[in-house]
């Protein structure tokens, strides 16, 4: 898969940003980075946090990160996501708020 679907040099930018660069992390970048839809990383190693957070950094638009406990936790990630940031949810327990819902389930009204 990696030499079909990935670019070298992309994949090397990854490895530097913190991906791992066993297989499986290498895999995942490019369906992460492949897909229409955004990715959903359940991550208890914290290796996907650092290297979103790295890659964030480079992307014009900006990584807006939050957590459940954010007093304005829907409103803020309205504005992100209506101006196209990436968004990073920290710290999610078993259940998430109801109010995701509509934007895991990409919910769009127009």
């Amino acid at each position: 898969m990696n030499s079909v679907l990935g670019n070298p040099v992309t994949i090397r930018g990854w490895g530097v940003a913190g991906l791992p660069s066993d297989n499986l992390s290498v895999e995942n970048g490019i369906i992460m980075f492949g897909s229409r839809r955004w990715p959903l990383m359940i991550d208890p190693q914290t290796q996907a946090n650092k290297f979103v957070k790295n890659m964030g950094k480079s992307v014009p638009e900006g990584l807006e990160i939050f957590k459940l406990s954010h007093p304005s936790l829907i409103r803020d990630l309205e504005f992100a996501i209506q101006f196209g940031k990436w968004v990073l949810l920290e710290n999610i327990g078993q259940e998430l708020d109801p109010a995701l819902e509509p934007i895991l389930l990409m919910i769009l009204v127009k």
